[in-house]
């Protein structure tokens, strides 16, 4: 994994700000009660980023461990937790999610906005897969999401887009290969100084495509069930033009 990340942590926030975490954390509260066979209390957020969604499943009564591998990024989550009064309840591991070490099991884990893609292909994966079985407890849960192949050829592909906030610019170019099923992400952020000028710093990442049946076949080579399959977070199947699909699968 390349993924840097370190120019991107401190607008993170700002440029995903339209994102209904709130009725993301709904929806996982929601598939943790109607799926596992276990009590789930201990909960790891693997790839949490600044920890939004770590925080939004604490005030849901989660006891929450959050690893990322951006330092820039925990220092966020880390600072997020401390405003809300929870610094001493949530943890936060800088680990990478191809080789995090847990000190102990959990009952459920969860990756959101496609964290999961940022692996370099099916060995990655399996990988992941194998690590999230060993901390996970018999019947609990594994709860994420992934990018369709239709948003890697339809909104990714080649295209350009530019994102905007009051004082800050993201520039974000993708370079998305069928064949090798590889999208890369080059990011430009410009953020105004006190000054009036823009300091410019650039970013790199990517991403595996990988269809639905392939993530299916994954799961149960590494001992996972797939329990629920959807399309959005209301619950709907998975479509053609699905840009997101999220996936509840179950270690047995």
């Amino acid at each position: 994994m390349t993924d840097d990340y370190s120019a991107l942590s401190a607008v993170y926030d700002r440029l995903n700000a339209d994102l209904d975490y709130e009725k993301w954390a709904d929806y996982i509260d929601a598939q943790i009660k109607a799926h596992s066979d276990i009590a789930a209390k201990l909960v790891l957020d693997l790839c949490c980023g600044t920890g939004t969604m770590t925080l939004a499943l604490d005030r849901r009564g989660y006891d929450m461990t959050g690893v990322d591998r951006s330092p820039e990024m925990l220092d966020i989550a880390r600072g997020k937790a401390e405003a809300a009064g929870r610094a001493d309840a949530i943890l936060f591991l800088c680990q990478d999610m191809l080789s995090f070490e847990l000190y102990g099991t959990v009952q459920a884990v969860v990756s959101c906005l496609d964290s999961v893609n940022h692996v370099d292909g099916k060995a990655d994966f399996l990988t992941m897969l194998s690590l999230v079985h060993n901390y996970l407890e018999p019947g609990g849960l594994f709860l994420f999401d992934v990018n369709t192949p239709y948003k890697f050829k339809e909104i990714y592909g080649t295209n350009a887009y530019v994102l905007e906030d009051e004082g800050v610019l993201c520039a974000w170019q993708n370079l998305y290969d069928p064949q090798s099923r590889l999208c890369e992400f080059f990011t430009s952020v410009f953020t105004e100084d006190a000054d009036g000028r823009y300091t410019r710093r650039d970013d790199y990442e990517r991403e595996t495509c990988f269809t639905a049946a392939e993530i299916r076949r994954m799961l149960k080579q590494r001992g996972f069930e797939v329990v629920a399959e959807h399309g959005d977070l209301d619950g709907s199947a998975p479509a053609s033009n699905t840009e997101r699909i999220y996936f509840v699968a179950k270690r047995v």
